[in-house]
């Protein structure tokens, strides 16, 4: 006992010497394993979702107000779907005030929601970086410009200055994306210009330069690519804020219009059923939406803690 009591003491004393130990906490690798589970479940839904639900997402059926079947029903009615017992598809979800069957129009969902929350955020990264990059090699006077412009863009709060774009430019999928692309974009400016100021001062952009490479070599081919991590990993959590603030434009009615199948439109509908007893309308989407950005945020939180060690 004495012995395994040395071997742990001896370990905590070679970590507090700043050898390199690593420890790796469950609940931050099981939260990374679970964001990724979801993150791939959102982006495999944005590609397929409209094709794999069992009922027409623009249909309504004769089930009108139908609740979802209790949770003991379940493995029954698995059973029956495995067995091809099943006549007609079920309403796991059930089906709101109009028949339309909420299962189908949640897993279709995501090809709106996450189209326009990945394209705004590629979008983003993408001119983020290259200002920030822009900001962080040239002259004191273009940084300025480029550091003040994002801070009138940041000095605004992002949903409100995102209804009053999308309300003025004209509801549609490509509006949004661009409304929130130019609302997201300081945040990889700052980010990618702290990196380029830390890189710049490497031995290896010293060496580019003793070597005679011209200044925007280094900083495209040198100082870019090394700079480029913390952008990424902010492009997940950034995803997460996006499709909350796609569903929350739809939700006050700037956002997309219906009858698309989005989780902001279908908690909007339910949100009055709710006060007659019919509260699945809006529950399944809100908990869409929840377990989609906290995937994303867990996903971009493990991302952020790899890249730390």
């Amino acid at each position: 006992m004495s012995e395994a009591m040395q071997d742990a003491t001896g370990q905590a004393a070679e970590g507090a010497t700043g050898d390199t130990i690593t420890v790796n906490a469950p609940s931050s690798s099981g939260l990374f394993v679970v964001g990724s589970v979801l993150v791939a479940l959102s982006l495999v839904l944005m590609a397929v979702g409209p094709s794999i639900t069992p009922y027409d997402v623009g249909r309504p059926l004769d089930e009108i107000g139908v609740p979802p079947p209790a949770f003991t029903e379940w493995p029954g009615l698995l059973w029956q779907v495995v067995t091809g017992a099943a006549h007609d598809p079920i309403h796991w979800f059930g089906t709101d005030d109009t028949g339309l069957d909420i299962f189908s129009r949640v897993i279709a969902a995501p090809r709106t929601d996450v189209t326009i929350a990945v394209s705004a955020n590629l979008a983003s990264l993408a001119l983020g970086t290259l200002l920030g990059l822009l900001a962080g090699t040239t002259r004191p006077w273009v940084a300025g410009l480029v550091m003040r412009v994002s801070d009138l863009v940041q000095a605004f709060p992002v949903f409100i200055t995102g209804m009053i774009l999308v309300t003025l430019a004209g509801r549609s999928n490509f509006t949004i994306i661009l409304t929130l692309a130019l609302l997201y974009t300081p945040i990889y400016i700052r980010l990618t210009r702290s990196e380029v100021l830390a890189q710049r001062t490497r031995g290896f952009v010293d060496a580019a330069r003793a070597l005679g490479r011209p200044e925007a070599e280094i900083a495209l081919r040198h100082i870019l690519p090394n700079a480029l991590a913390p952008a990424l990993i902010q492009a997940s959590v950034t995803i997460g804020f996006a499709i909350l603030l796609t569903a929350g434009l739809s939700f006050v009615g700037a956002g997309v219009r219906p009858p698309t199948p989005e989780w902001g439109l279908m908690i909007a509908a339910g949100a009055d059923q709710m006060a007659q007893g019919e509260w699945w309308p809006s529950l399944f989407p809100g908990l869409a939406v929840s377990l989609t950005v906290f995937g994303y945020a867990a996903f971009g939180n493990g991302l952020e803690r790899r890249y730390a060690r």
